[in-house]
């Protein structure tokens, strides 16, 4: 939904006056998530789940419904996801220096870097999982994680039929989230909270990126959370498959570590005990971001603080017969991703399909610093201010290594898996979960064409040197 044309000049007004007025540049908040699917946040629909402080947040700002990761180039997804973000490159060029992003570092040219050049302080706490020196990348560094906390062989291949559980997502001798004493989500805001205590009264303006763990594997919390989620209160997907009929050739089959923590075939009751650790590490993380939200206004700056909220990919959690974030279906590629800041339209949603990484550009925009040649993501304050109102995309791509491929393009999704010749085509507008494949259908065959050429031309601009091979030239 985007606001009808008559309100458009007074948003642009006010956003420009905004930032026009800050001669004090704005503070910016980046807050993370890890394998947040944009399903999981109640005030998109989602009444399955409790997250009252991230409503608040959608309630007070506006929300890009159709944020995507671009895909990956290792089976760690994140990794790529957070390559992308740091350096501002397209998937492939970010591939091309992930092992050296170190010497872009130095170089000068991560987005904190940039933001210092501007004038700000620069902060970190929590995951990074970047193959740069992240405390030399910022001002100040606290608690900087790993791509994961340690698990344990109890957290994977559970909860088998007729047998019981040997998991425990609330018991500290599992470590993982519990390890050093206390849930890394609780220290991530603590870090965050005592850094805006100090910043209370600052002149300099301040960018923090907030980065956490969760709702990443192995998915702990306090028992109170859990019992938020009685199983009796969990769906299961409409789209739940036992198995995958792909999954070993598009590698997300047994050998992947994500896949391995549910068993094989899937079974409906594993699927809801694994989603009921999902909701309650979010609805625990969801509590987090308000102590970090709240500190925020206790320290007088919210006022001139851009708040973005994102995550760096979603994650299937039982949907398709699939537990990881390596495919190309709606809940593993897309997240939520929502902007508060000056002048920017309370509970308004904007469909144009964007990406997570557009939020680097977006902040150097604000803070005046002029977009690096290498940044191939967009700033979204022209959409935001109502100057622009499609997106700077005309299509949105997807890979995985070299087994997946998919175009997303006018409300269908093409996705192809080349090494064994499959296509698969959704009218995703029409059918959210993915559930009835169009390909093999006569009246689609134009269609199907159409976004085939998309992916072409996409694959030209982004440097996609994977041969599709003669199944796909024929169609």
């Amino acid at each position: 939904m985007i606001f009808s044309r008559p309100l458009l000049p007074l948003l642009f007004l006010a956003l420009a006056s905004h930032l026009h007025a800050a001669a004090a540049k704005p503070n910016i908040l980046f807050l993370f998530a890890d394998d947040q699917s944009f399903e999981t946040i109640r005030a998109f629909g989602h009444t399955d789940i409790d997250t009252p402080n991230l409503d608040r947040l959608v309630a007070r700002g506006t929300t890009f419904t159709h944020a995507y990761n671009m895909g990956s180039f290792s089976p760690a997804v994140c990794v790529a996801s957070r390559t992308m973000l740091i350096t501002g490159r397209s998937l492939w060029d970010a591939q091309a220096i992930y092992k050296t992003t170190d010497a872009e570092r130095v170089a000068g040219r991560l987005w904190p870097q940039l933001l210092a050049g501007a004038g700000y302080q620069t902060f970190f706490t929590g995951k990074w999982h970047i193959q740069a020196n992240a405390e030399a990348a910022f001002t100040v560094a606290k608690n900087v994680r790993p791509g994961m906390p340690r698990d344990t062989p109890e957290s994977y291949n559970r909860p088998l039929p007729g047998q019981p559980n040997p998991w425990s997502p609330s018991d500290p001798k599992f470590g993982g989230f519990w390890q050093g004493g206390k849930h890394w989500s609780e220290v991530g805001a603590d870090d965050a909270v005592e850094f805006l205590q100090a910043s209370k009264g600052a002149t300099q303006p301040f960018f923090m990126y907030v980065a956490f763990n969760a709702p990443h594997d192995p998915r702990q919390s306090p028992q109170s959370y859990i019992d938020k989620y009685p199983l009796s209160r969990i769906a299961v997907p409409s789209n739940f498959l036992p198995e995958y009929p792909h999954k070993e050739d598009i590698g997300s089959g047994r050998n992947l570590r994500d896949e391995k923590l549910g068993p094989f075939p899937r079974t409906e009751h594993a699927v809801k005990v694994h989603r009921q650790e999902y909701y309650a590490l979010i609805t625990h993380l969801d509590t987090q971001i308000g102590r970090i939200l709240a500190a925020l206004d206790a320290s007088g700056q919210a006022g001139n603080t851009w708040i973005f909220l994102t995550a760096d990919h979603g994650l299937a959690v039982g949907h398709h017969g699939l537990f990881g974030k390596q495919n190309m279906y709606e809940p593993s590629l897309r997240v939520p991703f929502v902007v508060v800041g000056p002048g920017v339209a309370a509970n308004r949603k904007i469909s144009n399909p964007i990406y997570l990484q557009d939020v680097m550009p977006t902040t150097l925009e604000l803070a005046g610093v002029t977009k690096p040649a290498h940044v191939h993501f967009h700033s979204l304050l022209p959409q935001l201010t109502g100057k622009a109102r499609t997106s700077s995309y005309p299509a949105i791509y997807g890979a995985y290594l070299d087994l997946q491929r998919a175009v997303i393009h006018d409300g269908y999704k093409l996705i192809l898996y080349p090494k064994i010749g499959v296509t698969r085509l959704y009218h995703v507008s029409k059918d959210p979960d993915e559930m009835t494949d169009l390909a093999n259908r006569p009246e689609h065959a134009v269609r199907k064409r159409e976004l085939l050429g998309q992916f072409s031309r996409l694959q030209k601009q982004l440097g996609d040197k994977l041969e599709l091979g003669s199944a796909y030239n024929a169609q």
